[in-house]
C-alpha cells in the first residue's frame, strides 16, 4: 500500500514540527469546530470529540486518497477542563492554581482514511507535575505572551519559565502530539513511520522517554 499524503487537521506551529520528525509527507488545513464541552463531560471523552469532529470536518475538505489527521489537547485538575486563557489575568489563575501540583494533559488523536473510510483512534494521559515557581516567574512569562495560545497557560518546554519539574511520561503528549500513540494508531492502517520516531523524539525533546517502548507495545501508560 502506497503512502498517502497526511492532512494535519490543525494551524499548530508545534504540531506541524512533531509531525515532520516522523518522515512522513504531510499538508495541514486547519478546521473551525465548537469546542464547548458538553456538560460532565471527562478530559478524555472531551478531546477524544473535539479531534474526530477536528478528522472529520478536514475529511469533508480533501479528495479521496488522504488520511486526515487530528489531535487535541486539554490540561486537566481534578477533572476541570484548562483550555487556554483568554487574558492575562487568567492566565496568572491558572498558573496558580496549577504551582506545586500534579495534574493530568489529555491529548487524542484521531485519523481518518478518505480513500477507504477506515479510522482510528488513540489517548494519552500524562501526569505532569509542576514546580512552586514565585509569583514573580509568573508575571515574566505571562508578559511573554506565550501562555495565551497554550492549554493550561503553560509550555512543558518553554526554557526561561521550565514550570515541569521530576515528569516521567509522555513529553510529547503536553507539548501537543504523542508520537508513539500516532505511529502505532498509522500501523493499524497498515503504515510504518520512515524516521526512528521514538529517537527523533527524544533527540528533538531533549528527553528521554520511560514509557515509549510500552505504548509502542500497546500499554495503557501515564
Amino acid at each position: 500500500m502506497g503512502m498517502p499524503t497526511i492532512i494535519l487537521a490543525s494551524n499548530s506551529p508545534r504540531r506541524r514540527q512533531m509531525l515532520a520528525w516522523t518522515g512522513w509527507p504531510f499538508r495541514f488545513s486547519a478546521v473551525d469546530i465548537d469546542e464547548t464541552p458538553y456538560q460532565g463531560e471527562t478530559p478524555g471523552d472531551y478531546v477524544s470529540r473535539l479531534a474526530r469532529t477536528k478528522a472529520e470536518a478536514g475529511a469533508d475538505q480533501v479528495q479521496p486518497g488522504c488520511l486526515v489527521l487530528a489531535a487535541d489537547t486539554i490540561v486537566a485538575d481534578d477533572q476541570v477542563l484548562l483550555g487556554k486563557p483568554s487574558t492575562p489575568d487568567e492566565a496568572i489563575e491558572m498558573l496558580r492554581r496549577l504551582k506545586g501540583r500534579s495534574h493530568q494533559v489529555f491529548t487524542a488523536i484521531h485519523l481518518i482514511s478518505t480513500g477507504t473510510g477506515l479510522a482510528t483512534a488513540d489517548l494519552c494521559c500524562a501526569n505532569v507535575p509542576m514546580r512552586a515557581y514565585s509569583d514573580d516567574e509568573i508575571n515574566a512569562y505571562v508578559q511573554t505572551g506565550d501562555p495565551l495560545d497554550k492549554a493550561g497557560a503553560y509550555a512543558i518546554q518553554h526554557a526561561e519559565f521550565h514550570p515541569v519539574e521530576n515528569f516521567n511520561s509522555c513529553y510529547a503528549c503536553v507539548v501537543g502530539l504523542p508520537l508513539c500513540h500516532l505511529v502505532r494508531s498509522m500501523a493499524r492502517l497498515g503504515f510504518s513511520p520512515v524516521n526512528d520516531v521514538p529517537a527523533v523524539c527524544q533527540g528533538n525533546l531533549q528527553y528521554q522517554c520511560p514509557v515509549y517502548a510500552a505504548v509502542l507495545r500497546g500499554e495503557d501508560v501515564r
